[in-house]
């Protein structure tokens, strides 16, 4: 079996296995719980909307026979609510091994978290920090190798980011700033791998991207913005180019779970322009791979969030 071929049916089985996944009740999420549950893990579904995460929750035990579901609140624009899901869950689960920073939101007009941050960086980026940061205790203490995989995009290519206005605050496009959430994302998930290794943990990092998958993310920007005819537009694309939800999240579910993923490694459809098709171990931009720019994101991250991640740099930083 190589990535390229690589299906739902080559799931390992999961039993015994915890999972988080952040924004579990649509599009990716949703996805990828389902199929985690119908191998056997036991999901946390960690969502904005508990309501919505309930009915996502019951949708998946109709599916499945078995499922194995929790539901538990997650505003990934809210440090308060970040801190008070990893109290519950450590609380709550002795184990845990795999988180998947999956959630997201995508090219919306300028809005700002509760904490102050750019939403786009702030949840994109700066809550799943936070939210690694506080789970990766359980995650060292869980026997065996267990992994944070971390969602980042194609867009990420395109995406820069100004250490004088990290939160747009001067200048603001959407799709500049989603983009540069987008690099975050890598340049986090390759600098907790780096630190990881150096400090000898069981924890292993790493990244993916979806391609193109239609889900709901595309319509919130429009519909945040009031535009009718582009909400249209974005339907129409999702309709002609979009792979589905449930083939969007191989790449996350290859990387959460197959043997053979290395630390560092990202992962992404192989097929048409990197867009579509089975996972594959592929290789981001070179500015994604910029240790010091990624060290001092770190830095700027931890005060930012308040969350002190006890991975001291490494040499090579």
């Amino acid at each position: 079996m190589t990535a390229g071929s690589w299906t739902q049916a080559d799931l390992p089985d999961q039993s015994g296995r915890t999972v988080v996944v952040t924004g579990a009740n649509s599009g990716l999420g949703y996805a990828a719980t389902e199929t985690l549950a119908r191998n056997g893990a036991h999901v946390v579904m960690a969502c904005r909307s508990v309501a919505r995460g309930q009915e996502a929750r019951d949708e998946i035990h109709d599916a499945v026979d078995g499922a194995s579901l929790s539901v538990r609140e997650l505003d990934l624009a809210d440090l308060e609510s970040i801190r008070s899901f990893a109290t519950t869950f450590e609380r709550e689960r002795s184990e845990l091994h795999v988180l998947c920073n999956n959630a997201g939101v995508m090219a919306i007009p300028r809005r700002e978290t509760t904490d102050g941050f750019e939403t786009q960086f702030g949840v994109n980026h700066l809550g799943h920090f936070a939210l690694t940061g506080l789970l990766l205790d359980r995650l060292e203490a869980t026997p065996g190798e267990t992994r944070v995989v971390t969602q980042s995009s194609g867009v990420h290519e395109g995406g820069e980011l100004d250490f004088d206005d990290l939160q747009s605050q001067e200048s603001y496009d959407k799709w500049d700033a989603y983009a540069g959430s987008k690099l975050a994302n890598l340049l986090f998930a390759y600098e907790l791998d780096r630190r990881l290794r150096a400090a000898s943990k069981s924890v292993t990092s790493v990244a993916c991207h979806p391609g193109y998958a239609a889900t709901n993310l595309q319509l919130r920007g429009p519909e945040m913005a009031g535009s009718t005819l582009r909400r249209w537009g974005m339907a129409a694309a999702n309709t002609l180019f979009g792979q589905s939800p449930e083939q969007g999240a191989l790449p996350m579910l290859y990387a959460a779970t197959a043997p053979d993923v290395d630390g560092g490694d990202y992962v992404g459809p192989g097929g048409f322009m990197n867009m579509r098709g089975a996972p594959e171990k592929q290789q981001s931009s070179d500015r994604s791979y910029d240790a010091d720019r990624a060290r001092r994101l770190w830095t700027v991250s931890e005060e930012l969030t308040g969350v002190s991640v006890p991975l001291p740099p490494t040499d090579d930083d």
